[in-house]
Order: C-alpha cells, then structure tokens, then sequence
C-alpha cells in the first residue's frame, strides 16, 4: 500500500474514532508527534493517545488535500467546526513509523468546548 492509500486508509478509521484500527496502521515502535503535545512513541501508547482522544471530543477529519513523495504523505485536512490542520506521514513498509502534526490546540479546546489549560 502506498503512502497515499494508507493515509486514506487512517482518515477511514479516524472518522469512525477507531483506536484500534487507527494503531494498526503504526509500526511496532513508532512516533506520533502532534506539535501541541509531547511526542507518543510505541504503538500502543498510539492506540491510547486515539482512545483517549476520542472519549473526550467528536473528531472529524475532512482531507482537503493529500499528496505523497516517496516515503512520506502529507494531509491537509479540517473538521466541521472550523479547525484545520496538516499531518506528515513517513511510511515504511507498509507502515507508518513517523507522524508529525500540526494544528490550533487552543482553537481545538474552543470548538470541543474542552477546558482551556489555566495559567
């Protein structure tokens, strides 16, 4: 599978806030780096950080574009309340190794109407 079509693959599983399937497309010791937060290595740490995630926000991913360059793909995505976002994908055999993410923390705990972090 692709770069391309595995990350389409992730948006799939994304959107039905599927942790498990989304951890499947990690390799054994991969990273997940979504710049607002600290880095997740290991693929179940992965799978936590996307349970985690959706038990306390409805995340929806909309590709707006997505491209792929040996190796890596790169997502362009928004939800519908208004966030957008870009994700770099680095796969390897069939699996992603690196995820690199960048996105508004601040307007994401806004729109999910989450606790914004106290000073």
């Amino acid at each position: 599978m692709s770069p391309r079509e595995l990350v389409n693959h992730w948006v799939a599983a994304f959107n039905r806030a599927d942790p498990d399937a989304l951890a499947a497309f990690y390799a054994e010791d991969a990273i997940n780096h979504q710049v607002a937060e600290s880095p997740v290595q290991g693929r179940a740490a992965i799978r936590e950080m996307f349970a985690a995630g959706f038990a306390s926000a409805a995340m929806v991913c909309i590709v707006e574009n997505l491209f792929e360059d040996g190796q890596w793909a790169m997502l362009e995505w928004r939800d519908p309340l208004g966030l957008r976002g870009c994700g770099f994908f680095q796969v390897m055999s069939g699996r992603i190794v690196f995820q690199r993410g960048y996105w508004d923390k601040l307007s994401f705990l806004r729109v999910q109407g989450l606790p914004l972090p106290q000073r």
